[in-house]
């Protein structure tokens, strides 16, 4: 009959625990235990294999329906045996100690990856008119792509890598580390497991060279300030010579315009008019983005009123339905007047609404 305690108590969870439950109780027994922070402990290594060992079993599904239906026995009969020491436990819990350490089991998996080409950003700045409808631009982009001369090898033309021969082409190396076995990237290679004796004479080995490539960028009508385009494949050619170019992101910036200002899609624009126009109404040329429209100004027009043209303003980015033109009337007040324009004011000032109906009343009491 085992000994062995059971491995719900020494993870210290419940016999319906989750996995996230199981993976976070062993996280915190593997810091408490771990080896390397209870140097010569053996009470300390005893419990942390224990952990592990638990862990191990619970997080498998197969063998937790054994422990549970037949306990350590069952699983001495099915031929599991816990692991055997401490290289055995980093290689089944890399990705947990990747967590606590830095680093992992597929270490070397991770470092081979093929590797995307970094993205670039791209600063334009376009005209209010331009944004309002499109354009199209040509820009220049200096970047790193692979070398044509060696295809990204890196490697003099008819030539090839050879093995790395401090790490035998593994692109790694083993160090000891306390009680664990460590992987890191070699130093020699850069973790690529190749080195070049005859480098490439046009990138010297680097299988990237820098270049500058001109692009044509669509500009679509209803950019605004901020807006950002993506030119997918544009950017830097990847480190890894089967690897994805990166893209180019276009940041889209806007010229004032004298005239109109943008609220979204609609466009705003001051119109002066004199009070003689804002009195009596008047029939005015409005300047659109499309050229000139007559517009009516209604009799007994406020200073501040503002009008409407429909459908007169910037598309739309999503629906391409355009905005409004937003007409602000200012009524511009004489600085200087002749002496018959005065006179003229007074009169006015004197013939004024409120006068004329008094002297209509009283009109009306004498007869």
């Amino acid at each position: 009959m085992t000994d062995k305690r059971d491995y719900y108590e020494i993870l210290g969870v419940a016999r319906d625990a989750e996995k996230p439950e199981l993976k976070k109780a062993y996280r915190k027994q593997a810091i408490k235990y771990h080896p390397d922070k209870n140097p010569d402990n053996k009470e300390a290594e005893d419990k942390f294999k224990d952990a592990s060992e638990a862990y191990e079993v619970l997080s498998n599904d197969n063998k937790r329906q054994i422990y549970d239906q037949f306990g350590h026995q069952g699983l001495e009969g099915s031929g599991h045996s816990g692991p055997s020491g401490f290289e055995d436990i980093f290689s089944s819990f890399g990705d947990i100690f990747e967590d606590f350490f830095g680093f992992g089991g597929n270490q070397g998996g991770r470092r081979s990856r093929v590797q995307k080409g970094s993205d670039l950003r791209y600063n334009m700045s376009i005209d209010f008119m331009e944004a309002a409808f499109g354009t199209e631009k040509t820009i220049s982009i200096p970047k790193m792509d692979i070398c044509g001369e060696c295809e990204g090898s890196g490697c003099r033309p008819g030539t090839s890598p050879e093995t790395c021969s401090h790490c035998h082409g593994t692109g790694q190396f083993i160090q000891s580390q306390g009680f664990f076995k460590v992987k890191t990237s070699c130093p020699y290679c850069r973790g690529r497991g190749t080195m070049i004796s005859n480098p490439c004479a046009k990138c010297r080995g680097a299988g990237r060279i820098e270049i500058t490539r001109k692009v044509q960028v669509k500009i679509p009508a209803g950019v605004d300030v901020g807006s950002k385009l993506r030119l997918t494949g544009e950017g830097e050619g990847s480190p890894s010579p089967d690897g994805p170019p990166g893209d180019v992101y276009v940041v889209i910036n806007v010229n004032p315009h004298k005239f109109f200002q943008r609220d979204n899609t609609d466009i705003i624009c001051a119109i002066d008019i004199s009070f003689i126009q804002a009195a009596l109404g008047d029939e005015i040329i409005i300047p659109t983005l499309v050229g000139e429209e007559k517009f009516m100004i209604p009799k007994g027009t406020q200073f501040g009123d503002t009008f409407r043209l429909r459908g007169e303003g910037i598309a739309s980015l999503r629906t391409g339905r355009r905005g409004d033109q937003i007409i602000k009337v200012i009524i511009k007040i004489p600085k200087k007047l002749s002496q018959k324009q005065k006179d003229l004011l007074k009169e006015f000032d004197r013939l004024d609404s409120n006068k004329i109906s008094n002297k209509l009343k009283n009109l009306f009491k004498n007869l």
